[in-house]
């Protein structure tokens, strides 16, 4: 006898929940959008039109989301590790002054945060990482910034193969990712500075980014190339060999200039004696590359 295991209804909380997430989408957009008078009422006028477009919508992305261990296969083996010598984040009190010569005037961290138990997952530290805001009026001119200061910091051995490509419409966060950063930097207001546990790319090496992002946990989340660019500012020593782990940038979407979608994500690896930055299509599962992560705690 066949036994059909049928998987639970989602449970009345779990449908309150995503409702919320909906009503909270449609209200954010409103507040974008900055309707007038005219607008709103038109819009209300054609009430049936916006909620089969909304349906519509929805649908396709409860199609997208719902479905379980997407990407299973953009997996391969790896050994790669950090072959440089890098062990674990160096102390909060070493980091904000490093990052201090490199941004006068860029505040402090709260450093007793440092003292708490690190998430699981983390690379048995806490990382300094500026809010990008602090630094540039836009995460583009940010990351463009810190690609500029590594450049310094290696004497000229640094290529960026993207140079001219960061403005808004080729690279942005992705939405969780800006969400975990918003959640951190709420928690920690006071300060200029962010303390967050992260791991340098050893925790999803052998998996494409598209895979990272579908199994990362609950408290975790893809960084980008200004936190990867900042944390290697702070820690050099984590890229000097070829053989020394690639890193992707999971929280980051990026858009060539002659592509119309968001297709990859920036990238940092390591040639010819030369830290280099590029981006590649988040469908690579590649066995030298691992993305960077980090983790609220729990």
């Amino acid at each position: 006898m066949t036994t059909i295991t049928q998987a639970a209804q989602a449970t009345a909380g779990q449908i309150k929940q995503i409702n919320r997430f909906g009503s909270d989408a449609i209200e954010k957009v409103l507040g974008e959008f900055g309707l007038d008078n005219p607008g709103a009422q038109r819009v209300i006028e054609h009430g049936d039109e916006f909620s089969e477009a909304i349906r519509i919508a929805v649908l396709a992305s409860l199609k997208d989301l719902s479905v379980f261990d997407k990407y299973k296969n953009e997996e391969v083996s790896s050994t790669y590790g950090y072959l440089s010598g890098y062990k674990k984040p160096k102390s909060i009190t070493e980091q904000t002054n490093i990052l201090r010569q490199m941004f006068p005037g860029i505040g402090f961290a709260d450093e007793k945060l440092a003292e708490r138990e690190v998430p699981k997952n983390a690379d048995n530290g806490w990382f300094a990482i500026p809010k990008w805001q602090s630094l540039a009026p836009t995460y583009g001119e940010a990351v463009q910034l810190v690609l500029n200061k590594l450049n310094e910091s290696r004497n000229g051995a640094f290529y960026n193969y993207r140079e001219g490509e960061l403005g808004p419409d080729q690279l942005r966060q992705s939405a969780k990712t800006v969400s975990m950063f918003q959640k951190l930097a709420e928690e920690q207001s006071k300060y200029d500075i962010l303390v967050v546990a992260a791991q340098f790319g050893i925790r999803h090496r052998g998996r494409s980014v598209r895979r990272v992002r579908e199994i990362l946990l609950g408290n975790e989340f893809g960084l980008g190339a200004f936190a990867v660019g900042i944390m290697l500012l702070t820690h050099p020593e984590r890229f000097q060999h070829d053989n020394d782990l690639y890193i992707d940038c999971a929280g980051d979407e990026f858009k060539p200039s002659d592509e119309h979608e968001f297709s990859r994500a920036p990238i940092w690896n390591f040639d010819d004696d030369e830290l280099k930055f590029d981006a590649c299509g988040v469908g690579n599962a590649d066995f030298n590359y691992g993305s960077a992560s980090g983790f609220l705690p729990q």
